[in-house]
């Protein structure tokens, strides 16, 4: 092709990419600049690949600490792009972020500040086009422009710190500003549940819908033109059609101020739809017009090795009635990693010690087996660890949260960290085993705990969501059909039952007994399924362990809260048709509570299904009706209007990665069929123990109406650790999210 053909550019950027990562600096500068030559004179000084060339050479130069060469190229591409694209194009963030970048390194804080913030406006502004999706899908493939560049705001948060501290400038001002920003970091699917779930009532409106479907239809055009803007530049200069790129660029901007008018009419004409709709964060004033006196919101953001060579950091917010509060731990994202993964080694036998590779031997010094577990060897729960991270998360804002409820919208490894395990005094050296954990400083003792999937979602749950409507007190399912092993045993082959299991499987088919059930102690968990054409295997869903236990545990809660038998669904009844026919009757919604004691299965436990679900009675054979797998996108397709859901499977509050969303697929699409609080579990659940739970918890709403979920939880909670078993293991695997107050 000759030396100066635009591939050989090509394939010089990507040497040189490779010199700069193996640290030959110099090789990679003299192959980038040679790549610059190419494109200059094939596409001219002014094309986008010559500033995309710059901005690669700009960070050889950086990595070389060559700041003054560095800041020189990245100011180049800036302008190159600024004109090609436009000031509000991504590219163009990006180009700002390097510069940010390069002035934090350079611990100019000051000029990384204002780069930041000037990349992650445009990112915010291009996510904001997306907002008012009215009926968008509970799984959205495609990630908005701030979710997938949260590092531009990771590094301006961090900017924002230590400028604030090293300038002792005004820092809570900055502490509202990066709330704000911390949130673009954060936003979630289970935050667009709980608004979509919020917003349902506003969509039989003809007048809003068709506002809605004009702006959609803009913003379908806008994304089409806006990448024929970036294809028209990239042509060499002799292709170009300047007057159709401006004529292009003349529509864009017409349509993004028809869009600002659209907006402004909804925020006048709906400001509940148009409240829940939209990405914006929720400021410190906004939160605060929610909470209550006696509440306190933590939310915390996690950075890591990413943003090297700046040290990693985990910023935390804390919003009362009447104060806020910025702190920073040394704690980052690495180190968060391994702190939860190694409490969750004293917490989650299946999800930790059985894994392939499992880290628990190497992170505790301890050797577990599933001989220890089947022989009732507690887990190795380490309350001095669970104090150290207490003490680095909470040591900066205890005096801020003291004597209150809490409402945590975490990050990171901290979604897979139920809070109430944290200790917050030193333990006693002399205590050993279940003295310790009895005599243990466990935070759940002084605060009630609520997990929020967002910021925003306080707004969503507390002055926009509707009350329910609903008249029944509960609704429950559970105790399917399986023909699997004898769950008293961990480890057994299929076909194992023994006669007792299947006594009790008989006399607990189909309605609650007159007497309980003689409870087994299984733990909810399964290995992986299969599913064949998106259907799951009937025959692998009814080889699972049976868990007639669970007609216990929804008969005691319906007993307690005086529901008739016939609203509790065991056995042959507890079937997805079932749950569907009662959705499409109308009948589900009637109902405040509803509760699933089943095994819950993540996403990926099915191959071939990467839809989380919940396991029911299998039919026969498997058909598009029923396959025995309730899974996400059926509960997202279910009418509720539940107060909330209680979720007693295994893991169903989030998704087993350290970074995983605060609530799984599962939880989610609750939400958005119309619950307002969830209660679901953090590892594989021990039956007895939860029936103690839930019948704890329930009793207590039932004798108190002002007590909350969240305070209800807590003091059952207390019940087991008191007088029936203190590890947490036992008696913590459940978490509210959601509304943890008392339903209005």
């Amino acid at each position: 092709m000759g030396p100066d053909h635009s591939q050989v550019a090509t394939t010089l950027n990507n040497l040189a990419n490779v010199h700069d990562n193996q640290g030959k600096y110099s090789e990679a500068v003299t192959a980038y600049n040679r790549a610059l030559a190419i494109r200059e004179k094939v596409l001219g000084p002014n094309h986008p690949d010559v500033a995309s060339t710059l901005n690669n050479l700009g960070v050889a130069y950086r990595d070389q600490g060559k700041y003054a060469e560095a800041i020189q190229v990245y100011s180049r591409a800036l302008a190159i792009l600024e004109k090609a694209l436009g000031r509000g194009h991504p590219n163009v963030a990006t180009a700002l972020n390097n510069i940010a970048m390069l002035y934090a390194v350079q611990r100019d804080w000051a000029k990384a500040v204002d780069y930041g913030q000037r990349a992650t406006a445009i990112l915010e502004h291009r996510t904001s086009l997306g907002a008012h999706a009215l009926g968008q899908p509970l799984v959205w493939q495609g990630k908005s422009e701030a979710t997938r560049n949260s590092d531009y705001f990771q590094w301006l948060i961090k900017a924002a710190w230590h400028n604030a501290v090293d300038r002792h400038a005004a820092h809570a001002e900055t502490a509202l500003a990066m709330f704000l920003k911390a949130q673009w970091v954060l936003s979630s699917e289970a935050a667009a549940a709980v608004s979509q779930m919020s917003a349902r009532g506003v969509k039989g409106n003809s007048k809003l819908a068709a506002r809605v479907r004009e702006r959609q239809d803009l913003i379908e055009e806008w994304q089409q033109r806006d990448q024929a803007r970036t294809a028209a530049v990239s042509q060499p200069a002799g292709r170009r059609n300047h007057d159709a790129e401006a004529a292009n660029v003349d529509r864009l901007n017409a349509i993004e101020a028809r869009i600002g008018e659209i907006d402004k009419q909804l925020t006048v004409e709906f400001p509940d739809y148009s409240a829940l709709a939209s990405p914006t964060p929720a400021s410190v004033e906004d939160v605060q017009k929610d909470l209550a006196p006696d509440e306190a919101l933590i939310l915390t953001l996690d950075t890591g090795a990413g943003l090297k060579p700046l040290p990693e950091e985990t910023f935390i917010w804390v919003v009362t009635k009447t104060q806020v509060r910025w702190a920073k731990s040394e704690f980052g994202t690495d180190a968060l990693r391994r702190e939860v993964a190694a409490l969750r080694c004293g917490l989650d036998f299946i999800g930790s010690w059985l894994i392939e590779d499992s880290p628990c031997p190497a992170l505790t010094n301890i050797t577990y087996t599933s001989d220890d577990y089947n022989v009732g060897k507690p887990l190795p729960f380490d309350l001095a660890r669970a104090h150290t991270l207490y003490q680095g998360l909470f040591s900066q804002v205890a005096d801020l949260v003291r004597d209150k409820s809490l409402l945590v919208v975490p990050s990171g490894a901290l979604t897979q960290l139920p809070f109430e395990v944290l200790v917050t005094k030193a333990p006693d050296p002399s205590l050993l085993g279940a003295a310790a954990m009895r005599q243990a400083k466990w935070l759940i003792r002084d605060h009630a705990i609520t997990v929020l999937p967002s910021v925003t979602s306080l707004k969503a749950l507390r002055e926009l969501a509707k009350p329910s409507q609903a008249t029944r007190p509960m609704i429950g399912f559970g105790n399917p059909l399986l023909d699997g092993c004898d769950p008293e045993r961990f480890v057994c082959s299929p076909g194992a039952q023994s006669d007792k299991l299947r006594a009790e499987r008989a006399r607990l088919n189909t309605t609650c007994p007159v007497e309980g059930a003689s409870l087994s102690l299984g733990a909810r968990g399964l290995a992986p399924l299969s599913t064949r054409g998106g259907q799951a295997d009937v025959a692998e869903i009814r080889a699972a362990s049976p868990l007639p236990e669970t007609a216990d545990e929804l008969c005691a809660v319906a007993n307690k809260l005086h529901v008739n038998a016939s609203d509790i669904y065991l056995g042959s009844r507890a079937t997805v048709a079932e749950v569907e026919k009662l959705s499409e009757a109308g009948t589900l919604a009637t109902y405040r509570l509803l509760h699933f004691a089943t095994h819950g299965l993540l996403s990926g436990q099915i191959s071939g299904n990467s839809e989380p679900g919940l396991i029911l009675t299998p039919p026969v054979a498997a058909s598009a009706a029923d396959d025995g797998y309730l899974s996400a996108s059926r509960i997202a397709g279910l009418k509720l209007d539940a107060d909330w859901v209680v979720l007693s499977a295994c893991n169903t509050a989030a998704g087993g990665a350290s970074d995983a969303d605060a609530l799984s697929g599962l939880a989610r699409a609750f939400f958005y069929a119309g619950a307002r609080a969830l209660l679901v579990s953090h590892w594989s659940v021990n039956s007895l123990a939860t029936v103690k739970l839930i019948t704890g918890a329930a009793d207590l709403m039932a004798a108190d109406k002002t007590i909350g979920r969240a305070e209800a939880l807590r003091q059952s909670e207390l019940s087991l650790i008191e007088k029936y078993d203190p590890n947490p293991a036992t008696w913590a695997p459940f978490v509210v999210v959601g509304e943890g107050a008392a339903a209005k």
